[in-house]
């Protein structure tokens, strides 16, 4: 009866030592999950630099066409993009024309330019480098 309970005790011993992984195994799986990250994360940088710059354009399109409702509201162009917001002294102001003050910053967190000469205006986006005047500005 005892070389019995022994050769239990055998086996147990055993199943325990092929029940979890082994540290090697473990750092495989991390090594091979840092490779794929490797390989994946340059090939969908470029696609947020993209993104971005496609959302900033879209924001510019929205503003633009809140910009017009003012000038049909009021007759006139805003002064600022702060008049599409809030009610200054316009009798026919109509707004707010757009809905969230953080639709008046870029993807990157900076304000829009907002310039106007008689009836033409421009909206701008300094861009991913955060500076007006440069290659990378969206209009």
């Amino acid at each position: 009866m005892d070389g019995g309970f022994n050769m239990r005790k055998r086996q147990n011993k055993n199943q325990r030592r092929d029940a979890g992984f082994t540290l090697i195994e473990i750092l495989l799986v991390v090594v091979i999950i840092g490779i794929l990250a490797a390989v994946a994360v340059p090939r969908l940088g470029g696609r947020v630099g993209q993104s971005q710059i496609a959302a900033a354009r879209g924001s510019i399109g929205a503003i633009g066409t809140a910009i017009d409702l003012y000038e049909t509201d009021n007759g006139k162009l805003p002064d600022s993009l702060q008049n599409l917001m809030t009610k200054g002294s316009e009798p026919n102001w109509n707004g707010p024309y757009l809905r969230k003050a953080e639709s008046l910053k870029d993807p990157w967190g900076n304000e829009y330019q907002y310039t106007k000469q008689g009836n033409i205006y421009t909206v701008t986006s300094a861009g991913p480098d955060g500076s007006f005047g440069s290659t990378d500005d969206i209009k």
